[in-house]
C-alpha cells in the first residue's frame, strides 16, 4: 500500500515543479537577448561615433593647365578630350613660320653687330698703340668707349637671338606629366593666345583622397596611420596612410562686416556643431578594377596604431 502511495506522488511532484521552471526559461532568454542588443548596441555606438571614420570624403587630383607662352594660329592638334598622355608628348603645334622668320633676323643681327663690335675693338686697338702726337688722348678714349658699346650691342643681339629660338621651341607645346587631358575646348585652326588656358592634364601621379573629420576625432589621428578608402560606387578597399592634416581652415566668424567689426553668427547653447578638419590620405595601392576620378565621393576611416606611453 505504501509502495503504491510512493509512486503515485511522484507525478505529482513533477507535475508542481515543471511549470515553475518552463516559465523562467523565456525570462531568461529574454534576459540574455536584452544583454546581446545592449552590447552590440554599445559597440555600434562606439564604432559609429567614437570611431575615427568618415563619410565625407573625396578624391582629388592635381590639374596642369597649359597656357600658350606665344601667340598663333593652331596648325595641329594631336590630342583628343579624355586621352592619356605621356611626359613629353605633343599636345599642340602653334605656326611657327613667323618665329623661324625672327630666328634668322636675330641671327643677321648677330652677324652684323658682331662685325661691328670686331671693327671697333680693332681700331681702339690701334689707337690705343699710337703715340700721343698721333692721337690724342680723348680720341683714344672715345675709341675704346666706342668699342665697349659695339660688344655691349653684340651682346644684346646674341641675347635677342636666345630669345626667338626659345619663342621658335614654344610653338610646340608638349605634356608636362603623364594623364589625361580634360576638358579639351581648343581646336585646329583657332588662334592661341598668350597667356589664356588652352590645354588642361589631370596628373595621372597624383591622386589622393581627402577625408573631412569631425574635430573630436581629430585627436586620435597621426600622420603615417594606415587607412581604409571606399569609393562610392565600388566595393573593394583603397588601402593608404595618413599623409598630413591640415592646420588651418575657414572661420566664419572672424569675416568682418560692412563696417569692419566682427560679423559672429548666433547659435544655440545646447547645439554646437563640429567643425571638419581635412585629413590629406595618400594612396598606397589602387586596384587594377578601380577608375580613380577626380572629385568623387569618398568614405575615409582611420586605423590608429598604438601610442607609445
Amino acid at each position: 500500500m505504501s509502495d503504491r502511495s510512493t509512486t503515485a506522488s511522484a507525478p505529482a511532484t513533477s507535475a508542481n515543479v515543471s511549470p515553475y521552471r518552463l516559465r523562467s526559461v523565456p525570462i531568461i532568454v529574454t534576459l540574455v537577448l536584452v544583454l546581446v542588443a545592449c552590447g552590440l548596441t554599445y559597440a555600434m555606438w562606439q564604432a559609429y561615433m567614437g570611431a575615427p571614420w568618415t563619410r565625407d570624403g573625396s578624391v582629388r587630383v592635381y590639374v596642369v593647365s597649359l597656357a600658350p607662352q606665344v601667340s598663333g594660329q593652331v596648325v595641329a592638334l594631336p590630342v583628343a578630350d579624355n586621352q592619356y598622355v605621356h611626359k613629353g608628348d605633343p599636345l599642340m603645334q602653334i605656326d611657327s613660320r613667323d618665329y623661324e622668320i625672327a630666328v634668322k633676323l636675330a641671327e643677321a643681327t648677330v652677324a652684323q653687330a658682331a662685325a661691328d663690335a670686331q671693327n671697333k675693338v680693332a681700331e681702339a686697338k690701334r689707337r690705343a698703340g699710337l703715340s700721343d702726337l698721333a692721337a690724342t688722348p680723348e680720341e683714344r678714349e672715345t675709341y675704346a668707349s666706342s668699342a665697349q658699346a659695339a660688344e655691349a650691342v653684340h651682346q644684346q643681339a646674341l641675347a635677342n637671338l636666345d630669345k626667338a629660338k626659345l619663342n621658335l621651341q614654344r610653338t610646340d607645346i608638349r605634356s608636362p606629366v603623364n594623364g589625361w587631358v580634360t576638358n579639351l575646348q581648343v581646336r585646329q585652326g583657332d588662334y592661341a593666345t598668350i597667356g589664356t588656358r588652352a590645354v588642361s592634364i589631370v596628373d595621372a601621379d597624383s591622386f589622393w583622397v581627402d577625408g573631412y573629420f569631425e574635430e573630436t576625432k581629430i585627436a586620435s589621428i597621426r600622420d603615417g596611420d594606415p587607412a581604409k578608402v571606399w569609393l562610392l560606387g565600388y566595393k573593394t578597399v583603397i588601402s593608404g596612410h595618413v599623409d598630413s592634416l591640415a592646420r588651418g581652415i575657414v572661420v566664419a566668424n572672424a569675416s568682418p562686416g560692412g563696417n569692419g567689426l566682427a560679423d559672429v553668427n548666433p547659435i544655440f547653447t545646447w547645439v554646437r556643431l563640429a567643425q571638419r578638419v581635412p585629413v590629406r590620405v595618400h594612396l598606397d595601392h589602387v586596384p587594377s578594377d578601380i577608375r580613380l576620378v577626380g572629385g568623387m565621393t569618398a568614405t575615409v576611416e582611420v586605423l590608429p596604431r598604438a601610442r607609445e606611453p
